[in-house]
Formats: structure tokens, C-alpha cells, sequence
């Protein structure tokens, strides 16, 4: 088959990589792509955000499958443009992706299909979020509805800077605070049936600890030795077949991944966010591990024919996302990365990276993401850092206790 991925990360980037060695994959197009996803696929020019631009893409490539990567454009119709034009696409429709582009619609499915999840308030002005903050309490949990690349989020014990955000969001969901370790669960769905992928856990935060401002993700590891027995399975039960089947209910047949965000609370399992799209850095993570070919895996939740549990290898794999001085409030970009060459348990996933003549450079503010395996964590958490430190990228930072 010939496959088009679209986006520019590093979650794309993991895709190719693992599409490339699909032996169904004959050709391999990815718009617009970036410097690591050239060395594995022919890259394009596109504006991801157009649903035309890449629906004329796809028909001239006379590709048989488009996997839709970001959110944005998912939330832009591009999945719709693309189904118009008779080409499968992995990614759901711009009505079914609303699941994560507005978070108070994601709730309200949840309340329909009886999902468990943290009590919460959809605030359109400052007045309901006070009162919405005084309702749950601290740690304040406060989310813009929109699409906020995984920075739209502020918890703190602070209410004046949980009304700030509030205050800066033209709707934001206030919601009850869910404690317990987080775990995320990636189902590929075909519009009626869906499946599991191994569950990862991803770090927020800047910097150790669990310290500094929430960010788009600083690394991941798969799989999770302490997570509950029988977690996944209880997961597709409680929360991922009912919500598929909910949407399907509203005529919004759901094709794609569905990202199920979980906090492992003392009464359960709880939903802490749905993504309409693959989690950055958790992909990178869980497809080192997938033994299941990806093409094949996609093209069928693509076209409804969705079978068998896909199986995973042994062993683990981590991830440490190197990233831009002064991420992510205001990332520095243009600075020259060196140090790039895989290692033979680890290799390098662009994420904001571009060309300046012959080097190059930082473009982002999570630059790079590094994955390291192994036959268990603490060999695959070596390997990823013993490259993290041969990568040279001024002014850089990167958390030192991923899967730690």
C-alpha cells in the first residue's frame, strides 16, 4: 500500500519510522514532514491545517491510506476532506474529533455513557469559575475547552492563578481533582469495534520531580510493571467501548485512535482526558514495542475491519524529549543540534527540527525525542540517556528521571 502521514512531529516521525518497516508499506509520503522523517519517507509541502490542500495531495500521490497525526487538522476536517475524495483515513471526523477539541463535549459523552470520570463545570465567565474553584477545591484543576497542544491545562493549590488561566480561556472545564498515578491507554478504532495498544505512562512537567509548568510531554515508558492486573481490559469495558458506542449513537461513527488519559484513583480507574489522535511522547514509546505491523493495523481501523489484539515484543523501551532553552514558555529556536547517529539500543526522533544549509536545526520547543530499548526498563532508561548525553544542542534541557 502507499500511505501519507501528516504532520511534522515527533509523533510523526515515530509513525514513519514504524511504517517503513511494514512490508505491506511500498511507498511512504509524509507532508510536510522534517528533517529525520526524510531519511525514512518523501516529505511535501502542505499546510496540514487545509483539508483541500491535503486532499489534492493525497489524490495526486494516488495514495491508498492518509494518517492523520496532530489534532488540528483533525479538528479542521481534514479526515472529512480525505473520505470525500475516496481515500481511507486514520483519523476521525471533524464532528467526532470535538472528543478532544472541545473538553466539555468530551464530558458530555462521558456522562451519557456512564464513563467514570472527575465531576466537573463547563465556566464561560469569571463568576462561574469562582464558584466552580470553590465548589471542588484545591488542587484546582483548570482546563481551556479548546485545543491547547497539551498546554492547556493549570493545576494548582493557587486559586488566583487557577482564576487567572480561567480568566485567559474564553471557556475553560473546572473539574474535581483526580489523585493517583496517570496511565495512558491508545485504542484503534474502526467506527463499530476497537482494540487496545499497550498502556505507557508519560511526565508533564519541565523538570524533575514532577516540578515547573505543564508541557506538552518530557518523555515515556512502556510497559508498566505495576499498573493493575486486568487494567486494560477494564478499560475497553468501562470506558473505551462505551464512549465509541455513544458517539456512534450521535451518528459520529468514531475511526481512528482514541486516547484515553486514566487516573488510577483509589476508587477506580477515572478519565482524565480523551485525545482524538496518537499521544506525543507515548507513540514513540509503544510503537518501539509493537510487533504487529503498522500499516496494516491502521488501514483496517481506516475501513471498518478492525480483528485480532495487536501483539507487543518483550522487553521495554523509554523516551527522554530533549527540548529548546526557555521551554516552554518561549523556546529558543534556530540553534545548531549535533550528535544525532543512533547507537544500537537507542535512535533519535525529530520533533521541532529544520534545515539551515547543511545543519541542522532547532525549531520547536520539544526538539528532539530519544528512545532507548532494552529486556527491561532500567536497560532501556540507560540506553535512551547514554545518547541523550552525546546530543549536543546549546541551552537545551531535559528531565533526568523519566521511568526512573
Amino acid at each position: 500500500m502507499r500511505v501519507l502521514v501528516i504532520g511534522s512531529g515527533g509523533r510523526e516521525h515515530a509513525l514513519c519510522r514504524s511504517l517503513k518497516l511494514d512490508p505491506q508499506v511500498a511507498e511512504l509520503h509524509c507532508a510536510p514532514g522534517n528533517p529525520g522523517i526524510e531519511e525514512v519517507s518523501a516529505v511535501h509541502p502542505v499546510d496540514p491545517l487545509d483539508p483541500g490542500q491535503v486532499a489534492e495531495l493525497a489524490t495526486r500521490l494516488r495514495v491508498d491510506l492518509v494518517v492523520v497525526g496532530p489534532e488540528a487538522p483533525l479538528v479542521a476536517g481534514v479526515s472529512d476532506a480525505v473520505r470525500e475524495a475516496g481515500i481511507a483515513c486514520f483519523g476521525p471526523s471533524s464532528e467526532a474529533a470535538m472528543i478532544e477539541g472541545s473538553k466539555a463535549f468530551a464530558k458530555e459523552v462521558m456522562k451519557a455513557a456512564d464513563v467514570p470520570t472527575a465531576r466537573a463545570r463547563a465556566c464561560t465567565s469569571e463568576e462561574e469559575a469562582a464558584a466552580a474553584l470553590d465548589e471542588f477545591g484545591a488542587p484546582y484543576v483548570v482546563k481551556d475547552d479548546g485545543l491547547a497542544a497539551g498546554k492547556g491545562v493549570v493545576v494548582t493549590e493557587d486559586r488566583e492563578q487557577a482564576l487567572a488561566h480561567a480568566r485567559a480561556c474564553s471557556r475553560v472545564v473546572i473539574e474535581e481533582y483526580l489523585d493517583g498515578p496517570e496511565v495512558s491507554l491508545f485504542a484503534l478504532c474502526d467506527g463499530s469495534t476497537a482494540v487496545p495498544l499497550q498502556p505507557a505512562q508519560d511526565f508533564k512537567r519541565a523538570y524533575d520531580g514532577d516540578a515547573g509548568p505543564n508541557t506538552g510531554g518530557m518523555g515515556a515508558y512502556t510497559p508498566l510493571p505495576w499498573a493493575p492486573e486486568g487494567l486494560t481490559e477494564q478499560t475497553m469495558r468501562e470506558v473505551v467501548h462505551p464512549t465509541i458506542a455513544e458517539l456512534s449513537r450521535r451518528g459520529l461513527p468514531y475511526q481512528g485512535v482514541l486516547y484515553v488519559g486514566l487516573a488510577l484513583t483509589a476508587k477506580g480507574p477515572k478519565v482524565v482526558e480523551f485525545n482524538a489522535r496518537f499521544g506525543d511522547p507515548e507513540t514513540q514509546v509503544i510503537l518501539d514495542r509493537l510487533e504487529t505491523p503498522l500499516g496494516g493495523l491502521l488501514m483496517a481501523a481506516a475501513t471498518g475491519e478492525l480483528g485480532l489484539d495487536p501483539v507487543f515484543k518483550e522487553g521495554s523501551a523509554v523516551t527522554v524529549v530533549i527540548a529548546a532553552e526557555n521551554y516552554p514558555e518561549a523556546p529558543v529556536k534556530g540553534d545548531v543540534i549535533t550528535g544525532l547517529q543512533e547507537t544500537e539500543h537507542a535512535y533519535v526522533l525529530h520533533a521541532g527540527t529544520k534545515w539551515a544549509g547543511d545543519d541542522i536545526v532547532s525549531n520547536g520547543g520539544r526538539v528532539l525525542s530519544v528512545v532507548g530499548n532494552g529486556p527491561d526498563q532500567e536497560t532501556a532508561r540507560r540506553n535512551a540517556y547514554d545518547l541523550v548525553e552525546r546530543i549536543g544542542l546549546r541551552g537545551s534541557h531535559y528531565r533526568t528521571d523519566i521511568a526512573r
